[in-house]
């Protein structure tokens, strides 16, 4: 199994680097975001209890997220691996669902880092939001969403690090570029 833990912050490219992984490898793709929306759409009971927590503008427990992100990852049938978006964004988290696939016998591959300057990431993100109208993606929103991002996963890099799972990747370059380097990196595991 290539289980893919995929970091970056807001703007360097997770989701279109995600998309080439799963094209060129065939795993399925987990997005925390969509999962959730999905099984509150759905109306499962594990939706129903997430949508309580995000109704009174809660974040939900690590345990309901790792039990909605089993449950998936159990859904997908022959599956070769996963990417990981989104997710995780704690060192319980992290701890969480290192334990999870242990108990399916399987185990996070690598995690990418992709690193991007946080300039670049300001100039992209500020034009994502010109074509898009996409309101979070204003400079004093911008701004936040990198704090909160770096206050976050600066620990989680380090565990990855300490679990032998690291790999940064150079974030700037043409898509194709950043994508050789990730399947570089992908094919030496």
């Amino acid at each position: 199994m290539l289980n893919i833990v995929i970091f970056g912050a807001p703007g360097s490219g997770k989701g279109t680097q995600s998309e080439r992984i799963v094209a060129k490898y065939g795993i399925n793709h987990i997005s925390t975001g969509d999962v959730l929306r999905a099984e509150i759409k759905a109306g499962t009971e594990l939706g129903k209890t997430a949508k309580g927590y995000i109704d009174q503008g809660q974040l939900l427990p690590d345990e309901l997220i790792i039990d909605i992100l089993a449950s998936t990852l159990d859904g997908f049938k022959e599956s070769k691996g996963v990417i990981f978006d989104g997710f995780p964004r704690t060192i319980a988290q992290a701890e969480a669902l290192k334990k999870m696939l242990a108990e399916r016998g399987q185990e996070v591959s690598i995690m990418l880092d992709l690193d991007v300057p946080e300039e670049e990431l300001m100039t992209r993100l500020i034009k994502r939001g010109q074509e898009s109208g996409r309101a979070d993606d204003n400079e004093e929103t911008i701004k936040k969403r990198l704090v909160v991002y770096h206050s976050q996963t600066s620990p989680l890099i380090d565990w990855y690090k300490n679990d032998g799972k690291y790999q940064h990747i150079n974030g700037l370059g043409t898509m194709e570029g950043i994508f050789a380097e990730i399947a570089e990196a992908i094919d030496k595991i």
